[in-house]
């Protein structure tokens, strides 16, 4: 059986946890993968069966939570901000690095949705992981802002930035968060409405998640662009992209994939919550182990 352990490691004075899976009946020191989640979310939150299938190729894979969220610690919950979740990226990848049985120098790092932007950013700030997967990321925030904007209309982009100052607002004065929901349905005040957006993110949510957000990212989010430091990407890059996406813009992905000097992207007929289960994981997770063994060294690729 594959073995997952419950570990913990400082960012910036919090505690932040992780799952670490390790590979059955591994000799010597592995690759590591460091994988974070999306927009709101869960190391709990549909991500086991992509570090499952890395580990049982060969490798270790640690998920963690971003400090404000799941079992990480950080107060007041549920609250988004880019630099804080890059800043908890970088901390996890020196975590990793000193782990027993970790080959320091063969890292990958995987990130999904909000987080494909964030391991683009990670990748290009720390200049020495080797290899990236970015699955359906958010690559501008610009850009996703105007997809909100697109089908739910720009009196919803209003409301939304109307709940996002209010929320500045509460936090300048010392008082608790204003919260909005992460996903709504179409015509709900939710950081993502579109129509696949909460049956689809509600599937993703372990039992008794919250479903909200501190409001304030919906006033911050054009400011967090990954693909204005796309090209300073050096390592290989696999950019997977749903190409009926209603909340990372397909457009800002082949943009961003397209100044990375050693990208590959694959494109899935799919919704931007289709990816995380049934065939669809399946065919993107091939892509993806054929796309490690060629990059990350170590047992994993002679296993290959």
């Amino acid at each position: 059986m594959l073995q997952r352990e419950d570990l913990a490691f400082e960012s910036h004075g919090t505690e932040c946890r992780g799952y670490l899976y390790r590979p059955e009946n591994a000799s010597g020191d592995v690759p590591c993968i460091v994988m974070g989640h999306g927009f709101a979310a869960t190391r709990d939150s549909g991500l086991a069966p992509f570090a499952e299938a890395f580990a049982a190729a060969g490798y270790a894979a640690f998920v963690f939570d971003y400090r404000h969220f799941g079992a990480s610690g950080g107060h007041p919950r549920q609250l988004l901000v880019p630099e804080k979740e890059l800043q908890d990226w970088q901390s996890a990848i020196n975590f990793v690095r000193e782990l027993d049985g970790i080959h320091a120098g063969e890292i990958g790092l995987w990130g999904t949705s909000f987080g494909g932007g964030l391991v683009t950013v990670a990748a290009a700030r720390d200049g020495n992981v080797q290899a990236i997967i970015a699955q359906c990321p958010m690559m501008d925030g610009a850009a996703s802002v105007m997809s909100v904007i697109g089908y739910a209309g720009l009196g919803m982009g209003l409301k939304l930035t109307a709940h996002g100052t209010l929320d500045i607002l509460r936090a300048g004065l010392g008082m608790s968060p204003h919260y909005i929901a992460s996903a709504g349905r179409p015509g709900e005040v939710a950081a993502m409405s579109a129509s696949d957006c909460y049956d689809g993110y509600s599937a993703l949510l372990p039992k008794g998640a919250p479903n909200k957000v501190a409001a304030r990212v919906a006033a911050t989010l054009m400011l967090f662009r990954p693909i204005s430091v796309a090209a300073k990407v050096r390592c290989p890059a696999l950019v997977l992209i749903c190409d009926t996406d209603t909340v990372a813009p397909p457009a800002s992905a082949e943009k961003a994939a397209a100044k990375m000097p050693h990208a590959e992207v694959k494109h899935y007929a799919v919704g931007h919550f289709d990816i995380y289960q049934g065939e669809a994981r399946e065919e993107s997770l091939r892509d993806q182990l054929a796309f490690l063994q060629r990059h990350l060294k170590g047992s994993a690729k002679r296993q290959g």
